[in-house]
């Protein structure tokens, strides 16, 4: 278990994709796929619906917020999102859209995790768990 800071609360499970670039949402992400667009992105091309989405920070416009809520309402959006910092954008999105987020982990998550790994977020209660 991986301790961790309660960013928006909920539960989820789920297989998880791992980047250590920071992430944004607006330009990187089409809300209407769920697919990293940004071509110099570690995870181009690849989609994050349903996904437990590691990263170590969010980057970019404060549009990002409302494409993360656009994403949960079309449901193409992460599952749940697991941050090494959460920055005011993603992390008003995430609450605006009802994801599970936490932050803070008390292990080195990035390089612990590792894509198609199932793990359980407790944002309710500030834990990790890798199954």
């Amino acid at each position: 278990m991986i301790n961790c800071r309660k960013i928006s609360k909920g539960h989820a499970q789920g297989e998880v994709i791992v980047t250590k670039d920071s992430i944004s949402f607006l330009g990187g992400v089409d809300p209407k796929t769920g697919v990293i667009i940004d071509s110099q992105h570690e995870l181009y091309g690849k989609k994050i619906s349903g996904k437990i989405l590691v990263i170590p920070s969010g980057k970019g416009s404060t549009v990002g917020s409302y494409v993360i809520f656009q994403m949960a309402k079309n449901k193409t959006a992460p599952s749940a999102i697991i941050s090494l910092k959460a920055e005011p954008i993603i992390a008003t999105g995430a609450i605006m859209a009802e994801i599970p987020m936490v932050d803070q982990p008390d292990a080195d998550i990035l390089n612990i995790l590792k894509e198609g790994d199932i793990v359980e977020v407790d944002a309710e209660s500030g834990i990790i768990k890798i199954n």
